[in-house]
This record gives C-alpha cells, sequence and structure tokens, in this order.
C-alpha cells in the first residue's frame, strides 16, 4: 500500500462511483455493465432489474445467472464467471470459515473449512433438477454433519443453518429461480465442483475498490462477508492511499486521475434496495445524517433511494395500483417540494421503474418525510 496519498473530497468520491457504475448510462448490455464485476444484489426479488434499469440496460440478458454469492445474498452475475466467483468469496482458512458461520451452530462452526465442503458436496448430491428450496433444505440437513443443523421454532424442524446454506450454494453448483415468493434450486450445468482452495479474492477485492473505492480493508471485507484481518493477507496490489476526510483509504492507482477528476452529474436516479452504489460499507460518507440513515437502511423493509446531481435526497417506494398500473410515492429528506426540474427527472426515472416492472402505467406522488 502506497502512503501520504493526497487528499480527495466526499463530493469527488461519490462523483467518481457514480461514473464507475455507469449512472450515466453509456448503452450497455446487462452483461456489459461495469458492476457485475462484482455482482448486483436482488434483495428483495427484482431489485437486480431495477439497477440495471438505472443504468440503461435491458433488462433480458441470457448470460447472466441469479446465485448466492456475497455474504449468502443471492446476486445476478455473469454465468461465465462462476466458477472464479466460487472460488473467490470462498473462505479463506479455517478461521474464516468458522467466523462465517453463526454462533447457533457453534459446534459445527468449529469444522471450519470442512463445514463448508460437507454443504457445497450435498448440494450437489441433492441438486439435479429444480426443486424447491424447501424440499433442499431438508435433503441437504440429512446429509451434513448434524453439528451443522440446529432445532428451528418456526419451522418446527432441525435443519440446516440459512447462512451455511445459502453461503455454500454456489460452490454446490445450485442457482436460483425466484417466481413471486417461491424460491425453486437448480443445477448450474457442468458445474466443475467446489474450489479445492480459496482463489481470486484480490480481483474481487480490486472490483470492489474500482467501482466502490476508496475504500478501506475493513469496508471491504465486510462487503465480501470476512474480516480485515482475513483480508489483508490477500491484498490487491498496486493501489494508491488518498485520504477521504482525513480517513485513509484505497484505490486503484490507475483510477487515481478519475478520481480526482470526477464531478456530480446534474441526474436523477431512482435506484432500488440493494443497488450497488448503496453497498460501500462507509455510510456516513454516503448519507451523512444519521436520521436520513434511519430512513434509507430499515431492520425490514428498505425503500429504494432518490438520487439527484450525486446525492442521496431522499427515498421511494413503489406498489402496484390495479392492473398494470405502478404507484411509486418519493419523500426527499428535506420537506420543501422539489425543484421543477427535478420532479421532471423523477416522473421521467419512475417511467424507467414501471417498464422494468412490467407496468404500462404509473402515478408519482411527493411526499414529505
Amino acid at each position: 500500500m502506497a502512503t501520504n496519498g493526497p487528499e480527495v473530497s466526499r463530493e469527488q468520491v461519490l462523483a467518481y462511483r457514480a461514473a464507475a457504475q455507469e449512472l450515466h448510462r453509456p448503452g450497455r448490455a446487462a452483461a456489459d455493465l461495469a458492476v457485475l464485476d462484482l455482482g448486483v444484489q436482488d434483495t428483495p426479488y427484482g431489485s437486480a432489474q431495477l439497477a440495471l434499469a438505472a443504468r440503461g440496460a435491458p433488462t433480458a440478458d441470457d448470460r447472466l445467472e441469479l446465485v448466492w454469492s456475497m455474504r449468502g445474498a443471492p446476486h445476478l452475475h455473469r454465468r461465465a464467471e462462476l466458477p472464479g466467483l466460487a472460488a473467490a468469496i470462498w473462505p479463506l482458512d479455517d478461521a474464516d470459515a468458522t467466523r462465517r458461520l453463526p454462533g447457533r451452530i457453534r459446534e459445527g462452526a468449529r469444522l471450519g473449512l470442512a463445514a463448508f465442503r460437507a454443504a457445497a458436496d450435498a448440494f450437489a448430491a441433492v441438486v439435479t433438477a429444480p426443486m424447491a428450496k424447501g424440499e433442499v433444505s431438508r435433503a441437504v440437513s440429512d446429509r451434513v454433519p448434524a453439528e451443522l443443523t440446529y432445532d428451528c421454532e418456526p419451522c418446527r424442524a432441525r435443519h440446516i443453518s440459512g447462512a451455511l446454506f445459502q453461503q455454500a450454494g454456489l460452490a454446490g453448483g445450485v442457482r436460483l429461480a425466484v417466481s413471486g415468493r417461491a424460491a425453486t434450486l437448480a443445477p448450474l450445468p457442468g458445474w466443475p465442483g467446489p474450489p479445492e482452495r480459496a482463489a481470486g479474492t484480490d480481483a474481487l477485492a480490486l472490483a470492489y475498490l474500482r467501482l466502490l473505492g476508496p475504500a478501506t480493508p475493513a469496508d471491504v471485507a465486510g462487503f465480501l462477508g470476512t474480516s480485515a484481518g482475513f483480508l489483508r493477507g490477500v491484498w490487491p496490489d498496486g493501489l494508491v492511499e488518498v485520504r477521504v476526510a482525513g480517513r485513509r483509504a484505497w484505490l486503484p492507482a490507475d483510477r487515481l486521475d478519475a478520481l480526482r477528476d470526477a464531478r456530480p452529474a446534474p441526474k436523477v436516479r431512482l435506484l432500488p434496495p440493494g443497488d450497488p452504489f448503496l453497498q460501500g460499507r462507509d455510510r456516513d460518507l454516503l448519507v451523512p445524517e444519521k436520521a436520513h440513515q434511519k430512513q434509507l437502511w430499515r431492520i425490514l423493509g428498505n425503500p429504494g433511494a432518490l438520487l439527484v446531481d450525486g446525492e442521496v435526497a431522499g427515498v421511494w417506494r413503489a406498489k402496484v395500483a390495479g392492473r398494470g398500473a405502478l404507484e411509486v410515492t418519493v419523500t426527499p429528506f428535506e420537506g420543501d417540494p422539489l425543484p421543477g426540474r427535478v420532479r421532471r427527472e423523477v416522473d421521467a426515472e419512475a417511467a424507467v421503474v414501471a417498464a422494468a416492472r412490467g407496468a404500462t402505467d404509473v402515478r408519482v406522488s411527493v411526499e414529505p418525510a
């Protein structure tokens, strides 16, 4: 890591990230977007399609696949890159594997990498055709060591830890197919099997720094689901240190000029929950006001973010309002009415959301916080 880097402003960082993530809409197909280097989270289901639409990409692209990846969360990824991704998110060693598992299976967590391998092998044996998620959970639970399961009161059954289940799914060659509230798991054709060891984690960290940098090892580790201590062993080369509000952070050296030259673009976007722009772990940088953070990142049911000229300026939600119609409600952080130019662009962006969701009509309302 280089030291004594230049000071850059918060505004430069946000403008850099917006440009790196192609919120200016470069006219690319979905799988060609830069954000696919990390994947696009799909929580709640359908959010990933809205994130693609926010970048001007057609939402249909048969090169993409929905899988459990970072932290076990569902993400869209390029299908051709999935074997390499499985190795990149594989725990770095036994201690890292233990840390990634919850306390409710404390004894099982002590198995380390063996726990992940047992679950991945069980997936490969069980999911040979499309199956309901619950059916897979029961069958996988029967195949893994008992210490990897626990008594689940809501389910009234003993089954595998959900955290392990979703973190091991990709290594086991499983993809997701979601219809409404029903999740089906299906095999990835020609899957080579679980990785022998972690590989390519440094490249994944570099992708994070390129899209969400400047950032710290703790920021990157939080996104990947590990800790800074483990990640430092595979921290990528070719970085430059900068300072953001006095905080040390890192960026690929070949992106420093782009960061220095970054300026906010006068554009409005309606970003869905889980959008790549919202995935940075430095939330105080993205949304400085604690009250605004509470509006955007909730315990359950996050809204989307209203992005105005590079700043998160409010939240929004959408709901079906009759056959083929969508109702979008925008709540600015500040109580003043939206300026005319911003309101017109909000209406246009609501039409983008509606089209991505298959609606033919959209109604927009602006409400105070």
